[in-house]
Formats: C-alpha cells, sequence, structure tokens
C-alpha cells in the first residue's frame, strides 16, 4: 500500500469518527431540548424528523464517503480559478454598458420602489407588527425579505444554466467542469453584497442603526450559499439531460416567493399550518434576515428551525454531488 493511500484511509477514518460523534451529540440535544412554550406533539414531530434526517445523511456520507468527498476536494484545488472566472463572468454580464455592474442593482431596487409605492404609499400598510412590542415600517420589513430571496432567485437559475451557458468548457476533457455552477452563484454573492448594502443604509434611514447581531448576516448568506450550491450541482446536472427544468423552475420561483414569508408575516398564519411553511428552507433565511436587521435574536435561539436547516443542507449537498457525480460522464456526449 502507498504512502498516499494509507494517508486517505486515516483521513477517512478521521472524517467519518468526526461525523459520527458530532451526530451522536446533536441526536443527544435534539431529544433534551425542551421548549416549555412549544405544543408537546409538535415539539415531538421535530425530534423525530430532525433524527431521521440525521441518521440518513450519516448514512450517506458513511458509505458514500469517496464519491462524497471528491467535489469539495475539486473545489477546494481549483479555489483560485473559481475566483478568477466569477470576476469574469459578473463582469461579463454587463460590458458594454455605460453604468457597468450598477445595472445589477437595478432590478432589485425598482422592484422594492414599486411595493413601497403599492403597499406603503397607495394600500397605506404603515408599520409592520412582528411581534407584542416590535413593528417597523413595511418598506423595511418587505426589504429584508427581498434581499436573500433574489439572491436564491438569481443563484439558482444562473447555478442550474451554468453548463449549458459554458458548453465549450464542459467539452474539454481537462476541465474541471463541477467548479462551473459556484462561478455562476459567487458572481450573484457580489450583487448580493450590494443589495444588502441598500438594505442596511434603509434600515439606518428608519432608525434601526448597526448592532451585533447585522453579524449574523454573514452567517445567514453562507447558509444560503450552501443550500444553493446543493440545489444547483443537482439541477445543472439533471437540466443537461431535461431543459424543460428550466421553465419548471422558473415557476417554483414564482410560487415559491409568496410561499415564503416575504410579503407577510408568518406570524399572523394559523398556528396549526405555521410548522409546515416553516418546513421551506428560505423561511429560516428570510427570518434570519430580519431578526438580524431589527429582531435581535440570535440563530441559536430558534434551535429546531437551525438544526432542521443545516440538515436539510448538508443533505441536499450530498443528494447533489450524487447526482452530478452520475451524470457527469456524459455531458459532453449530450451538449
Amino acid at each position: 500500500m502507498s504512502k498516499t493511500e494509507d494517508r486517505k484511509k486515516q483521513t477517512k477514518r478521521r472524517v467519518l469518527l468526526i461525523v459520527w460523534a458530532a451526530a451522536i451529540v446533536l441526536t443527544a440535544v435534539v431529544i433534551g431540548h425542551t421548549n416549555p412554550l412549544e405544543d408537546p406533539d409538535t415539539a415531538r414531530l421535530k425530534k423525530i424528523c430532525a433524527c431521521l434526517l440525521l441518521t440518513l445523511v450519516v448514512l450517506l456520507v458513511t458509505f458514500g464517503y469517496s464519491r462524497l468527498t471528491q467535489l469539495p476536494v475539486e473545489l477546494w484545488n481549483n479555489r483560485r480559478l473559481i475566483l478568477r472566472l466569477s470576476k469574469n463572468d459578473f463582469r461579463k454580464r454587463y460590458a458594454g454598458s455605460y453604468l457597468g455592474v450598477v445595472w445589477s442593482l437595478v432590478p432589485p431596487v425598482v422592484t422594492v420602489l414599486m411595493y413601497y409605492i403599492v403597499f406603503d404609499r397607495i394600500f397605506r400598510s404603515g408599520r409592520q407588527q412582528i411581534t407584542g412590542t416590535i413593528n417597523v415600517p413595511y418598506v423595511l420589513f418587505l426589504t429584508a425579505g427581498l434581499v436573500p430571496w433574489f439572491f436564491f432567485s438569481d443563484a439558482v437559475t444562473g447555478g442550474m444554466t451554468s453548463l449549458l451557458e459554458y458548453n465549450y468548457l464542459v467539452k474539454k476533457v481537462v476541465f474541471k467542469v463541477s467548479i462551473l455552477p459556484m462561478i455562476k452563484i459567487n458572481a450573484a454573492v457580489i450583487t448580493h453584497i450590494g443589495f444588502t448594502v441598500i438594505l442596511l443604509i434603509i434600515s439606518m434611514l428608519y432608525g434601526y442603526f448597526p448592532t451585533v447581531y447585522w453579524l449574523q448576516l454573514i452567517y445567514y448568506t453562507l447558509c444560503e450559499y450552501l443550500f444553493v450550491l446543493g440545489l444547483s450541482y443537482a439541477t445543472s446536472a439533471i437540466v443537461v439531460f431535461f431543459r424543460d427544468l428550466q421553465q419548471i423552475v422558473s415557476i417554483f420561483l414564482q410560487v415559491g416567493m409568496w410561499a415564503t414569508p416575504i410579503l407577510w408575516n408568518v406570524t399572523t398564519v394559523n398556528e396549526n399550518l405555521r410548522p409546515y411553511f416553516k418546513l421551506n428552507p428560505m423561511a429560516y433565511i428570510v427570518e434570519g434576515y430580519r431578526n438580524s436587521i431589527y429582531g435581535g435574536e440570535w440563530f441559536w435561539t430558534h434551535f429546531y428551525s437551525s438544526t432542521y436547516f443545516w440538515i436539510v443542507t448538508v443533505l441536499l449537498f450530498v443528494i447533489g454531488a450524487m447526482i452530478f457525480r452520475k451524470l457527469k460522464p456524459q455531458f459532453a456526449d449530450v451538449m
């Protein structure tokens, strides 16, 4: 046995040991966590679902370790190339225009202004009641929800079509096609940063000045990034063989915007239906942005929501990586 193979086996044992130890600790925390204000039946259902999802993730990682680690290793080894191509992709979008990258902020800003005029000026929505003691201007409530959603929409669309757009690179044998979805998502991050700055300016104009909770925006951006990345690996591979997926995803994004608490407050939903709306991972992100800007809550105070989101994200990434790896040998032939 060569030293390289022996080192890989040792690394595998260490990683699986960490995964199993973390799973055991997290399972114990999930089972032991109690919230006296929560309905016992709902809490029991959350614990069962969390444990089942966690078990599925551990089994997939254990029995598919070699296949699953190949993708993260490729991304890490090509990190400099990814960064360079991401910058080029972003610049290419607005090459030749006078305003350049400023155009990337125009659609979301116009959308916010349109909703502001309709809901705040015409219908006089006024301030949005968040809890019994917190109410905020509707335009701030709306913008805090639209910022993560625009990133999600832009990144999902770009990541899904990345292989089709860069088909000339896919046909090159030596090129690592696995980096293409990440390139499009990174380009979307640049726009997201600019829109987040606009959100913070709007927040300060309404009297909500920087607090330590604003640091959580980095955490929630990372959450959304990894969630979209896993989703993009699955969709980018499938769309090569099933082009209709683009239209299906477009419809999904339209419906998803209304199914996510962006224009409406999740606390206004019937208590029996509220847990089902919270199964949407984007609900966790949107509420996280709002809690960071004006809610004054840390992400770990929403224990079940955070646990559920990360389990779903890891599971989605594992499944997406497996689909991508399975279909990758046929990409060049289909294109």
